[in-house]
Protein backbone atom coordinates (compact mmCIF):
# COMPACT_ATOMS: atom_id res chain seq x y z
CA UNK A 1 0.00 0.00 0.00
CA UNK A 2 1.40 3.43 -0.55
CA UNK A 3 2.16 5.99 1.95
CA UNK A 4 0.76 9.63 1.79
CA UNK A 5 3.67 10.19 4.69
CA UNK A 6 6.27 7.97 6.13
CA UNK A 7 8.57 9.15 8.81
CA UNK A 8 11.41 7.02 10.20
CA UNK A 9 13.30 8.23 13.23
CA UNK A 10 12.49 11.63 12.67
CA UNK A 11 13.74 13.91 15.83
CA UNK A 12 14.04 17.92 15.63
CA UNK A 13 15.56 20.08 18.70
CA UNK A 14 14.73 23.61 20.14
CA UNK A 15 15.94 25.32 23.07
CA UNK A 16 13.38 23.81 25.20
CA UNK A 17 11.46 21.25 23.50
CA UNK A 18 12.40 18.44 21.35
CA UNK A 19 11.09 16.08 18.86
CA UNK A 20 12.04 12.78 19.46
CA UNK A 21 12.78 9.56 16.97
CA UNK A 22 9.26 9.54 15.62
CA UNK A 23 8.56 6.73 13.25
CA UNK A 24 4.97 7.13 12.07
CA UNK A 25 3.22 6.92 8.20
CA UNK A 26 -0.13 6.59 6.83
CA UNK A 27 -1.88 5.17 4.01
CA UNK A 28 -3.11 7.16 1.39
CA UNK A 29 -6.55 8.11 1.48
CA UNK A 30 -6.51 7.81 4.78
CA UNK A 31 -7.32 10.77 7.51
CA UNK A 32 -5.58 10.36 10.70
CA UNK A 33 -6.06 12.17 13.85
CA UNK A 34 -3.33 13.55 15.45
CA UNK A 35 -3.77 14.31 19.46
CA UNK A 36 -1.54 16.14 21.93
CA UNK A 37 -1.91 18.94 24.72
CA UNK A 38 -0.70 22.16 23.32
CA UNK A 39 2.91 21.90 23.04
CA UNK A 40 2.53 18.03 22.59
CA UNK A 41 4.74 18.45 19.57
CA UNK A 42 1.77 18.82 16.90
CA UNK A 43 2.63 21.92 14.69
CA UNK A 44 6.22 20.56 14.52
CA UNK A 45 5.94 17.18 12.89
CA UNK A 46 2.89 18.96 10.68
CA UNK A 47 6.01 21.45 9.31
CA UNK A 48 8.51 19.27 9.14
CA UNK A 49 6.27 17.25 6.55
CA UNK A 50 5.39 20.66 5.02
CA UNK A 51 8.89 21.95 4.12
CA UNK A 52 8.55 24.38 7.18
CA UNK A 53 10.78 22.68 9.16
CA UNK A 54 14.16 20.70 8.45
CA UNK A 55 14.59 17.58 10.84
CA UNK A 56 18.15 17.12 12.43
CA UNK A 57 17.68 13.16 11.97
CA UNK A 58 15.84 10.75 10.40
CA UNK A 59 14.14 10.05 6.85
CA UNK A 60 11.09 11.96 5.72
CA UNK A 61 8.91 10.66 2.43
CA UNK A 62 5.98 12.90 1.18
CA UNK A 63 3.99 11.31 -1.87
CA UNK A 64 6.60 9.15 -2.46
CA UNK A 65 9.35 12.17 -2.92
CA UNK A 66 12.16 12.59 -0.07
CA UNK A 67 11.93 15.52 2.10
CA UNK A 68 13.48 18.38 2.25
CA UNK A 69 15.17 17.41 -0.94
CA UNK A 70 12.01 17.41 -3.00
CA UNK A 71 9.75 19.97 -1.16
CA UNK A 72 8.93 21.82 -4.70
CA UNK A 73 7.41 18.85 -6.27
CA UNK A 74 6.15 18.04 -2.79
CA UNK A 75 4.03 21.40 -2.24
CA UNK A 76 2.22 21.06 -5.89
CA UNK A 77 0.28 18.37 -4.08
CA UNK A 78 0.35 19.86 -0.34
CA UNK A 79 -2.31 21.64 1.33
CA UNK A 80 -1.52 23.12 4.72
CA UNK A 81 -3.92 24.88 7.15
CA UNK A 82 -3.39 25.76 10.63
CA UNK A 83 -5.49 27.68 13.30
CA UNK A 84 -2.62 30.73 13.16
CA UNK A 85 -2.35 31.30 9.40
CA UNK A 86 -3.63 35.00 8.61
CA UNK A 87 -5.22 36.38 4.90
CA UNK A 88 -5.17 39.59 3.60
CA UNK A 89 -8.32 41.64 5.56
CA UNK A 90 -8.51 44.27 3.01
CA UNK A 91 -8.71 42.16 0.45
CA UNK A 92 -11.72 39.80 -0.84
CA UNK A 93 -12.05 36.17 -0.38
CA UNK A 94 -12.47 36.06 -4.55
CA UNK A 95 -9.25 38.16 -4.87
CA UNK A 96 -7.45 35.17 -2.89
CA UNK A 97 -9.20 32.33 -4.42
CA UNK A 98 -7.64 34.10 -7.73
CA UNK A 99 -4.56 34.16 -6.40
CA UNK A 100 -4.07 30.71 -5.59
CA UNK A 101 -5.44 29.77 -8.90
CA UNK A 102 -2.86 31.40 -10.39
CA UNK A 103 -0.17 29.70 -8.75
CA UNK A 104 -1.87 25.95 -8.66
CA UNK A 105 -2.60 25.28 -12.19
CA UNK A 106 -4.55 22.09 -10.00
CA UNK A 107 -7.12 24.85 -8.90
CA UNK A 108 -10.66 23.62 -9.67
CA UNK A 109 -13.47 26.81 -10.27
CA UNK A 110 -16.23 24.56 -10.03
CA UNK A 111 -15.45 22.69 -6.88
CA UNK A 112 -14.77 26.07 -5.47
CA UNK A 113 -17.93 27.27 -6.79
CA UNK A 114 -19.23 24.44 -4.81
CA UNK A 115 -17.30 24.90 -1.84
CA UNK A 116 -18.49 29.07 -1.39
CA UNK A 117 -22.04 27.21 -1.48
CA UNK A 118 -21.03 24.60 1.39
CA UNK A 119 -19.34 26.88 3.43
CA UNK A 120 -22.12 29.63 3.34
CA UNK A 121 -19.52 32.22 1.98
CA UNK A 122 -19.75 35.50 0.00
CA UNK A 123 -16.67 35.35 -2.50
CA UNK A 124 -16.78 39.40 -2.76
CA UNK A 125 -16.78 40.65 1.02
CA UNK A 126 -13.74 41.33 2.50
CA UNK A 127 -12.01 39.47 4.71
CA UNK A 128 -12.01 42.45 7.33
CA UNK A 129 -15.95 41.40 7.79
CA UNK A 130 -15.24 37.61 8.40
CA UNK A 131 -15.66 35.73 11.34
CA UNK A 132 -13.78 33.61 12.97
CA UNK A 133 -15.33 30.78 12.07
CA UNK A 134 -15.90 32.71 8.61
CA UNK A 135 -12.36 32.87 7.81
CA UNK A 136 -11.32 29.11 9.02
CA UNK A 137 -13.64 28.19 6.28
CA UNK A 138 -12.07 30.40 3.52
CA UNK A 139 -8.83 29.15 4.11
CA UNK A 140 -9.90 25.24 4.15
CA UNK A 141 -11.58 26.61 0.73
CA UNK A 142 -8.34 27.75 -0.69
CA UNK A 143 -6.65 24.63 -0.12
CA UNK A 144 -9.36 22.49 -0.89
CA UNK A 145 -10.31 23.92 -4.25
CA UNK A 146 -6.43 23.00 -5.00
CA UNK A 147 -7.11 19.54 -4.58
CA UNK A 148 -4.09 18.58 -2.61
CA UNK A 149 -3.19 15.17 -2.71
CA UNK A 150 -2.10 15.58 1.45
CA UNK A 151 -4.07 18.07 3.15
CA UNK A 152 -2.42 18.98 7.02
CA UNK A 153 -4.94 20.50 9.16
CA UNK A 154 -3.20 22.00 12.35
CA UNK A 155 -5.65 22.80 14.78
CA UNK A 156 -8.24 24.07 12.52
CA UNK A 157 -11.65 24.66 15.39
CA UNK A 158 -8.93 26.67 17.77
CA UNK A 159 -10.91 29.45 18.60
CA UNK A 160 -14.34 28.24 17.48
CA UNK A 161 -17.67 29.06 19.18
CA UNK A 162 -19.50 25.98 19.33
CA UNK A 163 -21.56 26.54 16.40
CA UNK A 164 -18.95 27.57 14.10
CA UNK A 165 -17.20 24.74 15.46
CA UNK A 166 -19.86 22.06 14.70
CA UNK A 167 -20.28 24.05 11.36
CA UNK A 168 -16.58 23.50 10.27
CA UNK A 169 -16.42 19.55 11.17
CA UNK A 170 -19.56 18.66 9.62
CA UNK A 171 -18.63 20.53 6.27
CA UNK A 172 -15.31 18.69 6.80
CA UNK A 173 -16.78 15.50 7.27
CA UNK A 174 -18.95 15.78 4.29
CA UNK A 175 -16.29 16.82 1.77
CA UNK A 176 -14.17 14.29 3.26
CA UNK A 177 -16.54 11.59 2.34
CA UNK A 178 -17.43 12.77 -1.04
CA UNK A 179 -13.63 13.02 -2.42
CA UNK A 180 -11.37 10.37 -1.47
CA UNK A 181 -8.05 12.07 0.07
CA UNK A 182 -5.06 11.85 2.48
CA UNK A 183 -5.21 13.79 5.89
CA UNK A 184 -3.29 14.65 9.00
CA UNK A 185 -5.25 16.23 11.49
CA UNK A 186 -3.91 17.09 14.28
CA UNK A 187 -6.02 18.50 17.72
CA UNK A 188 -5.89 19.24 21.23
CA UNK A 189 -10.09 18.27 21.44
CA UNK A 190 -10.49 14.20 21.17
CA UNK A 191 -13.95 14.65 20.04
CA UNK A 192 -12.67 16.62 16.90
CA UNK A 193 -10.43 13.92 16.00
CA UNK A 194 -12.66 10.73 16.96
CA UNK A 195 -15.15 12.32 14.38
CA UNK A 196 -13.55 12.43 11.60
CA UNK A 197 -10.21 10.40 11.83
CA UNK A 198 -9.67 7.00 10.48
CA UNK A 199 -6.48 6.19 12.33
CA UNK A 200 -5.47 7.96 15.31
CA UNK A 201 -1.58 8.93 16.67
CA UNK A 202 -1.22 9.95 20.21
CA UNK A 203 1.32 12.38 20.74
CA UNK A 204 2.97 14.06 24.35
CA UNK A 205 5.93 15.14 25.17
CA UNK A 206 7.77 15.14 22.00
CA UNK A 207 7.12 11.57 21.60
CA UNK A 208 4.35 9.20 20.35
CA UNK A 209 3.17 7.58 22.22
CA UNK A 210 0.56 5.34 20.06
CA UNK A 211 -1.02 4.96 16.57
CA UNK A 212 -3.55 2.87 15.54
CA UNK A 213 -6.82 2.58 13.63
CA UNK A 214 -9.51 4.30 15.56
CA UNK A 215 -12.05 1.65 16.14
CA UNK A 216 -8.91 -0.98 17.55
CA UNK A 217 -8.62 2.16 20.50
CA UNK A 218 -12.54 1.70 21.20
CA UNK A 219 -12.65 -1.74 21.18
CA UNK A 220 -9.74 -2.82 22.91
CA UNK A 221 -10.34 -0.05 25.88
CA UNK A 222 -12.59 -0.60 29.25
CA UNK A 223 -13.14 0.96 32.29
CA UNK A 224 -13.91 -2.10 34.90
CA UNK A 225 -15.32 -1.52 38.65
CA UNK A 226 -14.57 -3.80 41.00
CA UNK A 227 -15.41 -5.34 44.29
CA UNK A 228 -12.37 -6.62 46.03
CA UNK A 229 -8.03 -5.67 46.82
CA UNK A 230 -6.24 -5.29 43.81
CA UNK A 231 -3.38 -7.80 44.18
CA UNK A 232 -0.16 -7.17 45.04
CA UNK A 233 1.54 -9.19 41.78
CA UNK A 234 0.72 -6.11 39.53
CA UNK A 235 3.34 -6.74 36.82
CA UNK A 236 1.40 -9.92 36.05
CA UNK A 237 -1.23 -7.81 34.55
CA UNK A 238 0.19 -6.49 31.15
CA UNK A 239 -3.51 -5.96 30.18
CA UNK A 240 -3.82 -2.98 32.62
CA UNK A 241 -3.02 0.36 32.13
CA UNK A 242 -3.96 1.98 35.11
CA UNK A 243 -5.46 0.90 38.85
CA UNK A 244 -7.01 2.67 41.39
CA UNK A 245 -8.35 1.68 44.65
CA UNK A 246 -11.12 3.71 46.67
CA UNK A 247 -12.21 1.73 49.76
CA UNK A 248 -13.48 -1.38 48.61
CA UNK A 249 -13.86 -0.43 44.55
CA UNK A 250 -11.15 -1.03 42.80
CA UNK A 251 -11.58 0.79 39.33
CA UNK A 252 -8.84 -0.64 36.37
CA UNK A 253 -8.36 1.27 32.94
CA UNK A 254 -7.63 -1.51 30.63
CA UNK A 255 -5.78 -1.91 27.41
CA UNK A 256 -6.92 -4.95 25.94
CA UNK A 257 -9.91 -6.17 26.97
CA UNK A 258 -11.06 -9.48 26.90
CA UNK A 259 -13.51 -11.83 28.38
CA UNK A 260 -10.56 -14.01 29.68
CA UNK A 261 -9.39 -11.29 31.69
CA UNK A 262 -12.73 -10.36 33.34
CA UNK A 263 -12.28 -14.07 34.36
CA UNK A 264 -8.48 -13.99 35.92
CA UNK A 265 -10.15 -11.06 37.86
CA UNK A 266 -12.95 -13.17 39.16
CA UNK A 267 -9.88 -15.91 39.69
CA UNK A 268 -8.67 -13.53 42.37
CA UNK A 269 -11.27 -12.80 44.68
CA UNK A 270 -12.87 -9.45 42.62
CA UNK A 271 -16.26 -8.63 42.02
CA UNK A 272 -17.20 -7.20 38.53
CA UNK A 273 -19.40 -4.61 39.20
CA UNK A 274 -19.15 -3.21 35.89
CA UNK A 275 -17.41 -3.13 32.50
CA UNK A 276 -17.80 0.07 30.25
CA UNK A 277 -15.97 1.24 27.25
CA UNK A 278 -13.82 4.34 27.30
CA UNK A 279 -14.01 7.48 25.12
CA UNK A 280 -11.03 8.95 23.19
CA UNK A 281 -10.29 11.19 25.36
CA UNK A 282 -10.06 9.03 28.51
CA UNK A 283 -7.88 6.68 26.61
CA UNK A 284 -5.08 9.55 25.76
CA UNK A 285 -5.30 10.71 29.40
CA UNK A 286 -4.89 6.65 30.76
CA UNK A 287 -2.02 6.34 28.05
CA UNK A 288 -0.22 9.48 29.26
CA UNK A 289 -0.31 8.69 33.16
CA UNK A 290 0.58 4.97 32.18
CA UNK A 291 4.05 6.20 30.79
CA UNK A 292 2.96 5.64 26.88
CA UNK A 293 2.06 2.39 26.05
CA UNK A 294 -1.07 1.86 24.18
Amino acid sequence: MTSAFALSGVTKRYENFALQDITLSMPEGQIMGLVGVNGAGKTTLLRILSGLARADAGSIEVLGWPMPEQQVAVKKELGFASEDMRLYKSQTLRWHMDFIRAIYPAWDEAYAAELLRRFDLRSEQTLAGFSHGQRVKALLLLNFARRPKLLLLDEPTTGLDPVARDEVLQALADILRDDARSVLFSSHNTRDIERLADTISFVHQGRLLASKDKESFLDDWRRIVCQGTWPADEGHWPEIALARQNGNLLELKVRQFSDALLGRLQGQGLEIRSTEAMNLEDIFVTTVRAGGVA
